[in-house]
């Protein structure tokens, strides 16, 4: 059983903090901001998309962002080396790898991530823009979920999540879908991309809403579609909708629409998630 640690680190003083050696990147990653026995994936995202920013530039907007979760990351030094993978007119491909120094001195894969940044361009393509659907509960009437020590997973303690319709964790729900509001509570010097990677993966799968009782699941992979935007309520929640799409042999096929305080589109993610049950 993992224990609350008594001091927390806002994501900002973790990117600050970050050094750079070469194409290598490293980060200090503290306790408070775990998930299990590992980091939490959207931290371990947003430190990846910042390493790649720093080697490769952050003139174009992230489009999409692949990411295998390889291997547990535990708190302490992590190191990400960065490849240019190909640059094109408009289109810049960046690879990731995650490491981490075990006790015996082995260097452990945690991560393996593929960024696609890539610059506007004129088009006749009418702009096709989803429309954010009304949910049960806005963020004022919706269930603010606690942070209870020892039960829920550490980095929850820098989010404020309320529950707004569909299933929640380990109910019995005959729901297949959430919808939630989220924010950080510290969001000064994390940007609108990097909070669009963290909020969305930070919300369990509707499929653990099935159980009647706790079972443990983690992200095996996860693929991420961004829209580059510009959020007017920087301290505003953010909205994720997830939906489970199919089960079965212990695992789910999931989507999730992240939309921004003021209701525009943000990101559409696909995970792929094992659940012990």
């Amino acid at each position: 059983m993992s224990h609350a640690p008594n001091k927390t680190t806002p994501l900002a003083q973790l990117l600050t903090d970050r050094q750079r050696q070469g194409q290598r990147i490293s980060f200090t990653v503290t306790s408070d901001w775990q998930q299990g026995r590992t980091t939490f994936g959207g931290l371990l995202s947003v430190l990846v998309v910042q390493a790649m920013r720093d080697i490769c530039g952050a003139d174009w907007p992230l489009r999409a962002l692949q990411t295998n979760f390889v291997g547990p990351v535990s708190p302490g030094t992590m190191h990400v080396d960065v490849t240019l993978l190909r640059q094109g007119k408009n289109v810049r491909q960046v690879q990731a790898h995650v490491l981490q120094t075990n006790d015996q001195g082995e260097t452990q894969i945690g991560g393996v991530l593929l960024g696609v940044f890539g610059s506007g361009r004129a088009s006749s393509v009418p702009h096709l823009r989803p429309v954010q659907p009304a949910v049960a509960h806005d963020e004022n009437t919706a269930f603010k979920w606690p942070y209870v020590p020892d039960v829920m997973p550490d980095f929850l303690q820098h989010l404020d999540v309320r529950h707004a319709e569909g299933a929640m964790p380990f109910t019995g729900s005959p729901d297949w879908h959430s919808r939630t509001h989220v924010k950080l509570h510290a969001t000064q010097g994390v940007d609108a991309e990097l909070q669009t990677v963290m909020l969305a993966d930070a919300g369990a799968t509707p499929a653990l809403g099935q159980l009647k009782g706790f079972a443990p699941a983690s992200s095996v992979s996860w693929a991420l579609e961004l829209r580059p935007v510009d959020v007017s309520k920087p301290d505003g929640f953010w909205r994720m909708d997830k939906d489970a799409l199919a089960t079965g042999e212990g695992y789910v096929n999931e989507k999730t629409t992240l939309w921004t305080p003021d209701g525009q589109l943000a990101a559409f993610g696909y995970q792929v998630v094992a659940i012990y049950a």
